[in-house]
């Protein structure tokens, strides 16, 4: 355990964890590879296919709250039974120990494995209002927008608020990665304000993009500053937004209080949502995120994911049509470099400081 009580693995830097366990007969090297491209891959297909389908103009049948809707069904189908059984597991565990009395088991009726606190909080921020942000911003801005302000932005946000809350230093070279971050995000951003007043609403869908990238960042930190575990921080936020959005939501469609279409639209672009806005976004992407650390660590890990933001944008480029200019890649081609100069200066802290092997929290889509 590191000095500011976050959760830690074994890493040798430079080096990949040889502690990896194999799967299905595969080497760990192997399995770790495979959950970089798939990790990769998911939130790459993210930002495409929510601006896809939140789109307006695209004719989709879904709107973001549907598309919210449908996420949280399709990963509560798998992480609510996985907490009541960590739930379970727990207290079988406590009991043989002899401390059945010593501590709580989860909160939200056994559905979350974390404390209330814990889970109001973190499912807040990294769950409803993520997810309702996020999605609404599609509606305004482009794919290559989101490309370069919430994946690209994670880190600076990430960085400001752990110097602020966990007491981080700044170095001259993570001062270097910050502003490659804002010049990028200026150049997309900030063209876009300039054209506010000409109508365009596509300024909306950036701040929108930001808040959501700020609002991960607060989660992230939370995750960092309690220790927890991936797998139990990603089913709390689940059980939460799941126990408050789904059947508030639910009501609210049926009584024709708000325009929602996820009980009307056809039953397989329901269906498409659930599978990957929910399985492959939160599920799959949460299992392969983690094992990628657990191979390469949380500083390669993050070198890696640093692919996404270009990726998406060239991915939109050529699926959905959107045009990419100079200003745009300008500003992936910043933020790209102020994410590997970023991580380089986090990895030299930890070297120096021992706390070389936190698990980041992720830019989790």
């Amino acid at each position: 355990m590191c000095r500011r009580g976050c959760r830690c693995v074994p890493d040798n830097p430079g080096m990949p964890n040889q502690g990896s366990q194999s799967v299905a007969g595969l080497s760990p090297k192997a399995v770790g590879w495979t959950a970089a491209v798939v990790t990769v891959l998911i939130w790459t297909s993210f930002i495409v296919i929510a601006r896809a389908s939140a789109d307006p103009a695209r004719g989709g049948v879904l709107n973001p709250f549907d598309i919210v809707y449908a996420r949280l069904c399709g990963a509560g189908l798998f992480l609510l039974p996985l907490g009541l059984w960590l739930n379970w597991r727990d207290r079988i565990r406590s009991e043989e120990l002899g401390v059945a009395q010593a501590r709580a088991f989860g909160s939200l009726g056994g559905l979350s494995p974390l404390p209330l606190s814990q889970t109001l909080q973190a499912g807040l921020f990294g769950g409803l209002l993520y997810a309702t942000l996020a999605y609404n911003g599609f509606v305004f801005a482009p794919a290559a927008h989101a490309s370069v302000l919430m994946p690209g932005s994670l880190p600076l946000w990430t960085a400001l608020l752990a110097i602020a809350l966990l007491g981080e230093r700044m170095t001259a070279m993570r001062a270097l990665g910050l502003a490659l971050i804002v010049g990028g995000d200026l150049l997309v951003g900030g063209s876009s304000l300039l054209h506010a007043f000409d109508g365009s609403g596509v300024w909306r869908g950036d701040v929108l993009f930001m808040l959501a990238s700020f609002v991960w960042s607060v989660y992230s930190v939370l995750v960092r500053r309690w220790g927890l575990d991936a797998v139990r921080a990603t089913v709390a936020i689940t059980a939460f937004t799941f126990v408050l959005y789904v059947p508030a939501y639910t009501v609210l469609v049926l009584l024709q209080w708000v325009p929602g279409n996820v009980f009307t639209a056809p039953w397989q672009d329901v269906l498409f949502q659930m599978g990957f806005q929910g399985v492959g976004s939160v599920v799959i992407s949460g299992i392969t995120f983690t094992r990628m650390i657990q191979y390469f660590g949380p500083v390669r890990s993050t070198m890696i994911t640093a692919l996404v933001p270009g990726m998406s944008a060239i991915a939109a480029a050529v699926f959905l049509g959107e045009p990419l200019p100079w200003n745009l890649l300008a500003g992936l081609a910043l933020v790209t470099l102020g994410i590997v100069f970023g991580v380089r200066a986090v990895k030299q802290i930890a070297i120096k400081t021992g706390a070389a092997h936190a698990v980041p929290a992720g830019a989790k889509p």
